[in-house]
């Protein structure tokens, strides 16, 4: 348990990662502009049924092998035994409407081709759809604090932050089970933290990050209850029991009734439109 009458904690921005497509592989990037979904290019993009329902990792682990690199003008797609596909950032085709979790919203189908990819990929019918930036699609407000917290398909909030102290704890008690280390991509979060101690996120409120522009002020709101995403091997899609048997062991959070939790949700009080960079210092508060 933190002291409660320390001083705020320095940190520092460890990694930062995009996620272009829900569900799929992850992007690691040295700088990204926080819009106010989030990472500019997070979850916009989201793989969906002929219905418009979504389809993640949790049905269809083989997502975890879509890669996308990010050029000036478009998305690029990699899969085992696929040709890439391209994605012109500044094109979509029909207006839709797509399901995520409870949420049905205005989006963009993104056209026959990018269909026919992952439905040939995936060995069923899909289509791939654009979140509609007119469409706000608001956080849970019991856990927003106070705003208006925009995502786009993110599970339900415009950031997640983690930390490598945290990391490296589970690291060493999967050591001590015999099993193997598992990366940060597991947890696919969008901003990394280095200089706390292990799991102090858990009760930090407020993440300060300097930017030449003026600071990003974050507040990390909920527990991140995990699914069984983080037993998917990135590299291999391939589904086993680690983290999370370890992680049930020691990591039940009673704010969430139970739930199995690893990382913050967090939301943007302050900093729309400015650039934060790998290795800027962040200021930590305590939340009591």
């Amino acid at each position: 348990m933190p002291d409660t009458d320390a001083p705020d904690l320095t940190c520092t921005v460890a990694s930062l990662h995009l996620h272009p497509l829900k569900s799929c592989g992850g992007l690691p990037v040295s700088e990204a502009l926080l819009v106010e979904t989030g990472l500019d290019l997070d979850r916009a993009w989201m793989v969906v049924d002929p219905d418009g329902e979504m389809l993640t990792q949790r049905e269809l682990p083989r997502l975890a092998l879509v890669m996308p690199t990010l050029r000036h003008a478009d998305l690029v797609l990699r899969a085992p035994g696929m040709l890439a596909l391209h994605l012109r950032l500044d094109t979509v085709e029909e207006p839709t409407r797509v399901r995520v979790w409870d949420d049905i919203v205005k989006a963009y189908d993104m056209g026959p081709l990018a269909a026919q990819w992952f439905s040939d990929y995936l060995g069923q019918p899909a289509r791939l759809a654009r979140f509609d930036p007119e469409e706000k699609r608001l956080a849970d407000p019991k856990w927003s604090a106070g705003q208006a917290a925009e995502a786009a398909f993110a599970d339900g909030f415009p950031l997640l932050v983690a930390s490598t102290a945290s990391l490296a704890d589970l690291n060493a008690r999967l050591a001590a089970r015999g099993a193997a280390p598992v990366t940060m991509e597991r947890f696919r979060p969008n901003i990394v933290i280095d200089g706390l101690q292990a799991f102090d996120e858990d009760n930090i409120g407020d993440l300060v990050i300097d930017t030449p522009e003026g600071p990003v002020h974050l507040r990390l709101t909920k527990p991140c209850v995990r699914c069984g995403i983080p037993n998917n091997d990135p590299a291999t899609a391939e589904v086993g029991t680690e983290p999370g048997a370890t992680l049930a062991g020691f990591r039940a959070d009673a704010r969430m009734d139970g739930g199995i939790t690893f990382g913050m949700n967090a939301v943007v009080l302050e900093g729309f439109d400015r650039t934060l960079r790998v290795g800027q210092v962040a200021r930590a508060r305590w939340a009591f």
